[in-house]
């Protein structure tokens, strides 16, 4: 084929020098094979072992600069050998075509040395002294290779060559080079002979871009946009024909009649690192923005970087607008929730599906086939805004977000400001739950995503009890408040034992809206826990300038309560200046009110904030304080006047005398 769509890439990452350590057997010809690279002639003296080696940035038609580094097979030198090896980009490993006993250590010691040490780097195979070789032997590098190269999947190509004649001697570092700039494994399983999950995704995402009539096929035209914004060569109307001819030869579903389809421009990606041009691939890849780990660049995604610790990120209306249609657009039984393939499919241009680990993973409501409602869709998204603005922007692009990425999220107010201002204009809110074990943390987070038309119809599977490596885990839901307004609430449940560590972070309390203590109203021990923990969480508040609007939940209503649980909580919040505990049990009543009421704390930032003894102390020295500074300032101006009152008063003397 010609054309573009074969082009040289000159887009080779942000790479701006690949390291080539040449290792194997003393004599193979590791030395030669250098200088004469270095050198483009054969060197008749050449030292057991040069110092590094430069070929300039121009050598190679990528424009970037390749040190080579020789090294010592000799067993003093082992050391120096396996630091060189770990630092290596790319390795390559000489055997003498005249010596086929080193060719056999090659395989059973150097590739094993290299899986030893976990050197994890292209290996390029070269068979040096070609011009020495056996004339009798008519085996072919690849017969030789072929079963090298299925045990040893590291091996990215063999190549053999001749210092003394020049025989590609220059290729063997090119083909070192370009598996570090153009890797394969990426992009292609060797094994199974297809496109690797991430790469396919990618170029899904790529092609739904191209198409810009959608309608599911690259026409000419479209075809040759892509050509010239990839390669900055149009394409000749026949080697299109030729390129759809050769797909349709291949794969018949690959063209139709309104052009090359999404299984046509997968397989001729497929087809071009089949034949060596990985190249062209990676040249697409990056044209569209692709790093070496097949994501977005992070310059694509303008987040705010510096913002204080209690502020926070919100999608914004129109982001809020964009996934609303896309839900409708993929809930193609219009059944009002999204099946798990429709999700799937919905995520098929992302790297991977966000949400199928913690903490998003049972974060927001399903049902048990696992449905998500529209309300959980948005929820998930608001929750993945919140922990993650970079993750969230970037996903919000992979499924074709088209705005200013940098209109799709808003940094909010700063939570010190609003308790001045009496007011937040957030929507999304943010609180910690915490309690005890067994004292109902997980079944009020579980409630929330159980709490609304949606799951009471629809076989509703709550939360696994624990679904992140640190004990806590998150529940995300919309709840309506009076009036018809929406609010997005975040719960993040603090498991006992981390909330001490938690608490020695001085800014764990900044992104928080309201801090709620869940305990078992029937036993003494769990209200005393918590008891500590409003404590610690008061006085942490206090200390950090972060202090929260906090909540008392009586939990397990329906058993008898624990009469000291009852006596002290009332007194506890008295003290410290909050509401009184609210009873709640899951067996007799509806949670809704509760996070009616969280919603309601949160949306009113001043009040609520717990008080302690030793904090009302504090709060009265420094009003006291600034009291005498407001006298000493008033002092100091009266003095002042009154100096240069006397001053008029006797200058006018002295002038009338």
């Amino acid at each position: 084929m010609a054309g573009g769509f074969v082009g040289y890439s000159r887009s080779p990452g942000s790479r701006t020098v690949v390291r080539v350590v040449v290792a194997g057997d003393r004599g193979t010809g590791k030395s030669s094979l250098i200088a004469a690279a270095a050198s483009e002639s054969f060197q008749e003296n050449v030292p057991s072992v040069l110092p590094p080696t430069r070929l300039p940035a121009d050598f190679f038609p990528d424009h970037v600069p390749v040190t080579l580094i020789d090294t010592s097979s000799s067993l003093e030198n082992r050391g120096k050998l396996n630091e060189e090896l770990k630092r290596a980009d790319a390795i390559v490993l000489t055997y003498a075509c005249d010596q086929p006993l080193t060719l056999s250590h090659l395989c059973s010691h150097w590739l094993h040395e290299l899986r030893r040490l976990e050197v994890k780097v292209p290996v390029i195979v070269v068979g040096c002294k070609l011009d020495l070789r056996d004339e009798n032997n008519q085996m072919s590098l690849e017969q030789v290779m072929s079963p090298i190269m299925q045990k040893f999947r590291e091996i990215e190509t063999c190549i053999e060559c001749s210092a003394a004649t020049m025989i590609q001697v220059p290729e063997a570092f090119y083909y070192a080079q370009k598996a570090v700039l153009h890797p394969t494994s990426p992009l292609f399983d060797q094994e199974n002979q297809c496109l690797r999950e991430r790469c396919a995704r990618a170029l899904r995402r790529i092609f739904v871009l191209c198409d810009h009539d959608m309608d599911g096929a690259l026409n000419d035209v479209e075809l040759n946009e892509f050509q010239v914004k990839c390669f900055n060569a149009p394409l000749q109307p026949d080697e299109i024909v030729v390129v759809k001819r050769v797909v349709h030869e291949k794969i018949p579903a690959g063209v139709n009649q309104l052009g090359l389809t999404l299984t046509g421009f997968l397989f001729l990606h497929a087809l071009f690192i089949e034949k060596g041009r990985i190249e062209t691939t990676w040249a697409v890849l990056r044209k569209f923005g692709y790093d070496d780990d097949l994501k977005l660049r992070d310059d694509f995604f303008p987040v705010p970087s510096k913002r204080a610790p209690d502020q926070s990120v919100e999608l914004t209306s129109e982001a809020m607008e964009f996934l609303s249609g896309v839900f409708r657009l993929f809930d193609t039984d219009d059944d009002g929730a999204l099946q798990p393939t429709e999700l799937d499919e919905l995520f098929c241009t992302a790297p991977e599906s966000p949400w199928d680990g913690a903490p998003y993973k049972d974060a927001t409501e399903r049902t048990a086939r696992g449905d998500i409602s529209l309300n959980a869709f948005l929820s998930q998204w608001a929750l993945m805004t919140s922990l993650d603005p970079h993750h969230s922007l970037a996903n919000l692009v992979y499924i074709g977000y088209g705005g200013d990425p940098a209109s799709a999220v808003r940094i909010t107010r700063r939570r010190s400001v609003d308790r001045k201002k009496q007011r937040t204009e957030r929507n999304v809110f943010q609180c910690f739950v915490f309690g005890p074990r067994s004292a109902g943390k997980s079944s009020l987070l579980n409630s929330l995503l159980g709490s609304n038309a949606f799951t009471a119809h629809s076989n509703y599977r709550p939360l696994s009890k624990i679904n992140s490596a640190t004990g806590e885990h998150y529940a995300a839901n919309v709840v309506d408040q009076h009036g018809g307004c929406k609010r997005t609430l975040l719960l993040r449940e603090i498991p006992e034992d981390g909330a001490k560590k938690f608490l020695s972070n001085q800014e764990f309390l900044a992104a928080c809206d309201v801090a709620v203590f869940v305990y078992d109203s029937s036993d003494e021990k769990s209200w005393k826990s918590t008891k500590e923990l409003l404590l610690n969480v008061a006085r942490h508040g206090e200390e950090s300038g972060y202090g929260v609007p906090s909540l008392l939940i009586s939990a397990k209503d329906d058993l008898d309560p624990h009469p000291v649980a009852i006596r002290d909580s009332l007194k506890v919040s008295q003290k410290l200046g909050i509401e009184a505990p609210i009873p709640l049990s899951m067996k007799l009543s509806n949670p809704h009110n509760i996070f009616g009421r969280i919603i309601s704390a949160a949306e009113h930032p001043h009040l609520g904030i717990p008080e302690t003894e030793t904090g009302r102390k504090r709060k009265q020295y420094q009003q006291l304080f600034n009291r005498s500074l407001i006298y000493v300032s008033i002092g100091a101006a009266v003095t002042v006047v009154g100096l240069a009152g006397y001053r008029a008063y006797a200058a006018n003397r002295s002038t009338s005398n």
